[in-house]
């Protein structure tokens, strides 16, 4: 039997194996411990399960639950036994997975009445039979229309849906026990790999937890995110009312030529929501606008349209970046690496801030600053504000919501909004896509449209920014008084064909290739929607381009 070289990214070895030998048996030949792994392998910067098997030589690094596509491959897995535990206890009975609230998974499940505590009770029970039974996960290839076949006769509509939208002449699927589901990548391979979950009833349906990325022994803990919830909801009726909640519904309309339709009354509903937040601002008379949120959630475009808003309730909006408050980047505070921190509060003057905003909320007038990020130094150009009674100050930036900036501004002058993209489209019924990916997707394109910077420094920095979220920006979106949905339903279909090129800019021997080769595998299942057929001032215009607004 002919030999493989592999060569190991963990421990730099370089191994010779049986050709067709596993992922699992390369593990074994290199020979080290992994704690909560491995539970994936990037094979050539590529993400493959456990179970991909060697006919070539290649580069290997295997993946623990602590990286994103190892808590990936955790999550999805746990999907399926969830899909399989419900179709055992309730034959017949329609499994929606949904996306990520309050530190969990929240799913429905229609089985003609509402759900109660023992129907959660015996899901959980079922799906900690199917854990310990120690089943294998079958990954299964067959030409696509015979998989179409078996989820039709299945009638597993929204995996039709999808399939039918594919190109491909073969597929994957997945089986557990008698039980077959798809998903647009890698599972584990076992049941009992499955170390840690629960199941429980929020509010008229289930959330799902999972295991803490960073500190896999112990379970996310369950955060209340009320607003968040009730957005959530909003945003189900508005799928209603559109009539599409999956991928393989937005295809469908879109070959039917409602994709025009779709656009319009998706930005219809969210000029909606922006005006019922100004009615309220303007309900309270409340003197300052405190608007944040995460990377790419459409901050700018945000505050500019409720600027508007505003006006049209009588008021008289003036917008300010918090950026321009930055310190000078000398005295930006540094990180753990030694390199210049400006995710953190340190890096706004908080102290200048609160005594200019403290001047104009007394009537006085004062010289705004300029942050020039070339010279990286606050610059004064005579740029002067003074505001009355009918004013309103619109504070746009990524601190917006934490008290410490705002900490000497009275509460009862100040209205906050978190902004993101917190629901999006799902792929089919059990395929989730993360409302991080629709952020990262707006920055890839913007980034190189705009900024001058490729896929793979995008995706790159991603490690940064998302810590910079967690510690910055998600903890405060709590303090809230109205939370902002800046998803649209058909935000993919446009920027599919505008973000692919990208993506495949990103060559394989870059790490950042498997993210883009992830990314451009999803989008593959959306059908394009012409970009001119979006109005200059969606949202979706910060990002594609064409926006009649001014950055």
């Amino acid at each position: 039997m002919s030999e493989l070289r592999i060569r190991c990214r963990n421990n730099g070895k370089r191994l010779s194996v049986p050709f067709g030998s596993s992922l699992y048996d390369v593990f074994e030949a290199a020979n080290f411990h992994m704690d909560f792994g491995p539970v994936a392998a990037r094979v050539n910067n590529k993400v493959q399960g456990m179970n991909y098997r060697f006919y070539n030589n290649k580069d290997v690094e295997f993946l623990s639950l602590t990286s994103d596509s190892g808590m990936r491959t955790y999550t999805r897995t746990l999907f399926f036994i969830l899909a399989k535990a419900v179709e055992d206890t309730f034959p017949g009975g329609k499994l929606l997975i949904g996306g990520s609230v309050c530190r969990g998974y929240y799913c429905e499940l229609r089985i003609g009445r509402p759900i109660e505590d023992e129907d959660v009770l015996r899901i959980k029970q079922r799906m900690q039979e199917i854990v310990d039974a120690d089943m294998f996960i079958h990954r299964m290839q067959c030409p696509i229309e015979e998989a179409i076949e078996m989820f039709e006769k299945r009638d597993m509509k929204s995996k039709v849906q999808l399939l039918e939208s594919q190109d491909n002449l073969y597929t994957y699927y997945y089986k557990l026990g008698d039980t077959i589901d798809y998903f647009y990548s890698c599972l584990l391979t076992r049941t009992s790999q499955v170390h840690l979950f629960d199941l429980v009833k929020l509010y008229d349906g289930l959330l799902l937890c999972v295991p803490s990325q960073k500190e896999p022994w112990r379970l996310e803990e369950i955060e209340e995110q009320q607003e968040m919830f009730e957005v959530i909801r909003e945003h189900h009726r508005w799928q209603e009312i559109l009539g599409v909640r999956t991928a393989g519904e937005l295809n469908h309309a879109i070959q039917e030529g409602f994709a025009t339709d779709l656009i319009n009354v998706s930005e219809a509903l969210q000029v909606k929501k922006l005006s019922d937040i100004a009615d309220e601002i303007a309900k309270r008379g409340s003197r300052m606008v405190l608007l944040a949120g995460p990377s790419s959630s459409g901050k700018t475009t945000t505050a500019k349209r409720l600027a508007i808003l505003l006006m049209a309730c009588g008021l008289r909006p003036h917008t300010i970046s918090i950026d321009d408050y930055f310190v000078n980047r000398v005295d930006t505070p540094k990180d753990a690496n030694g390199e210049y921190d400006f995710e953190c509060i340190g890096a706004v003057d908080t102290t200048f801030f609160n005594k200019q905003m403290n001047e104009l909320l007394r009537g006085e007038e004062v010289e705004l600053p300029r942050y020039d990020f070339k010279l990286g130094e606050r610059v004064f150009e005579g740029r002067t504000l003074r505001i009355g009674p009918d004013d309103i100050i619109v504070l746009e930036g990524n601190h917006a919501l934490n008290p410490i900036l705002t900490q000497q501004i009275p509460d009862e002058q100040k209205f906050r909004i978190y902004v993101s993209t917190l629901t999006t489209i799902q792929l089919d019924d059990h395929n989730h896509i993360p409302t991080a990916d629709i952020r990262l997707l707006r920055r890839v394109l913007r980034d190189y449209k705009h900024r001058g910077f490729s896929a793979a420094e995008t995706i790159k920095r991603c490690a940064s920014v998302k810590a910079g979220e967690e510690k910055w920006i998600f903890p405060f979106q709590g303090l809230a008084d109205a939370t902002f949905n800046s998803a649209l339903l058909y935000e993919l279909g446009v920027i599919r064909d505008q973000v692919m090129p990208i993506l495949e800019q990103v060559p394989e021997r870059a790490v950042e290739y498997a993210e883009a080769s992830r990314l451009r595998k999803f989008l593959a299942y959306f059908r394009d929607i012409p970009g001119d057929q979006v109005p200059p001032t969606s949202l979706l215009r910060e990002f594609a381009g064409g926006s009649s607004f001014k950055y």
